[in-house]
């Protein structure tokens, strides 16, 4: 490695308040430059732009570097929150906490985690481990995956600070009310065995008080966006891909009619029984919301259906099959999609 490059590893750590700034200038300047640079790159290529494929590749050409922007974006900036909230303070700061507050906070904490469906069932087994409520617990499991950061930017970016508050506040909603009727039910006996004989045998240690320097917090940074958008770009190609063939191809009126405004009463329920055997994250899904919203789809159906595919995974419900017996899991299927079904129609209703 060469000292010049060496040397510009270092800068943004040892020179953090001139670094982020300047971050900051060539994000903006690089997201101005995107619909410009996704005609030229249609332009050069022997396609008609008015065709189904010159549509479907200007959706592509734009929507990647767009997503892996504002994801790349939002999960530094949450690298670099994480710093001042480990795991462990987040257990300690939810063992003993009741039901309503406790489920409040929990679906607030699951904001800040960015993680699909599957991988936050460990730190939901480490929740109940420290002696955490099952109600609790749960308002954390619905909440991480479906109101995460990166879905919470991405809807921002794509729809707008209306449609991305609406959509925050009614998954809050979901997350805290399921999460309090699980608690209510008093299921704990349909814990697995090996579960419930792990609860209150350890105590996660608080996690030591270190003062970090920015430059470390930015370092934090950069390698949080390794970790997950290193994880999560190959749904973000496939999602795009899916969108773009949807955005080119699929008939208007086609869509109009299954996801339309107009569609019938059953086009909500139906969303969201097509999501479940899904499985893909925030990243990965909203560009196909983008687009099926560009075909005439209503938001509320569309939404319901994002919601199914990252809160009720096929694959997170195999996983969870080894910690809650089914009928726990029967019933933490038919709340969550219960609240689905209901933010559809509100979405439909209101906007």
């Amino acid at each position: 490695m060469s000292p010049f490059v060496a040397q510009l590893k270092r800068w943004p750590a040892a020179q953090p308040w001139l670094f982020l700034p300047l971050a900051v200038a060539v994000w903006f300047a690089l997201y101005q430059t995107l619909m410009p640079f996704s005609e030229a790159l249609v332009a050069a290529l022997p396609v008609d732009r008015a065709s189904h494929l010159g549509g479907a590749l200007q959706f592509f050409f734009y929507d990647t570097p767009k997503v892996l922007l504002l994801l790349t974006g939002i999960v530094f900036v949450m690298g670099i929150v994480h710093t001042f909230v480990s795991p462990e303070r987040t257990r300690a700061l939810l063992s003993g906490r009741r039901l309503g507050a406790g489920n409040a906070m929990a679906a607030s904490l699951g904001i800040v985690t960015p993680f699909c469906s599957c991988s936050a069932v460990p730190l939901f087994i480490g929740f109940l481990q420290a002696g955490v409520p099952l109600g609790v617990t749960f308002s954390f499991l619905i909440a991480a995956p479906m109101i995460n950061e990166v879905a919470l930017a991405l809807l921002f970016g794509m729809f707008g600070w209306k449609v991305a508050a609406l959509y925050l506040v009614l998954g809050l909603t979901v997350a805290i009310f399921a999460g309090i009727v699980i608690g209510k039910l008093k299921m704990e006996c349909h814990l697995e065995d090996w579960v419930r004989a792990m609860q209150n045998t350890q105590t996660p240690a608080e996690a030591t008080h270190t003062v970090m320097s920015w430059g470390e917090r930015i370092d934090n940074g950069f390698h949080h966006v390794g970790e997950i958008v290193g994880k999560v770009w190959p749904y973000i190609l496939a999602g795009i891909a899916l969108g773009a063939g949807i955005h080119g191809y699929v008939p208007e009126d086609f869509m109009a009619s299954i996801m339309g405004k107009d569609a019938p009463w059953w086009s909500v329920p139906a969303a969201v029984l097509i999501g479940v055997p899904m499985y893909t994250n925030a990243a990965g899904i909203i560009p196909i919301v983008e687009a099926l919203m560009g075909k005439g789809a209503a938001l509320g159906t569309v939404l319901a259906f994002m919601m199914a595919v990252i809160a009720l995974s096929a694959p997170e419900i195999i996983i969870l099959r080894k910690v809650l017996k089914p009928r726990l899991i029967a019933t933490f299927v038919g709340v969550v999609a219960s609240g689905i079904l209901l933010v559809g129609y509100i979405f439909n209703a209101v906007l």
